[in-house]
């Protein structure tokens, strides 16, 4: 079993990385993320690297206890 210290898993899956509440996702088995969409996750090195879904990232954020990060102004450093 995978290490998974909080009640969600990311799962990449149509373009983008999703966080999902199921424990432990199989390739070709339709999954239904934290922000609603069914998606069939892809295990690639390239679908880990995709941008994170916006409101996956705000409920798992919300779930975890942990603040969302700021975001930086356009070219701060």
């Amino acid at each position: 079993m995978n290490y998974r210290p909080y009640p969600f898993s990311w799962a990449p899956g149509a373009a983008l990385r999703h966080a999902t509440a199921v424990a432990e996702w199989r390739l070709r088995e339709h999954v239904t993320t934290l922000c609603g969409e069914v998606v069939e996750p892809v295990n690639t090195t390239l679908a880990w690297l995709w941008p994170t879904c916006a409101p996956c990232d705000v409920e798992a954020h919300r779930i975890a206890g942990a603040p969302m990060p700021r975001r930086r102004a356009a070219g701060a450093r």
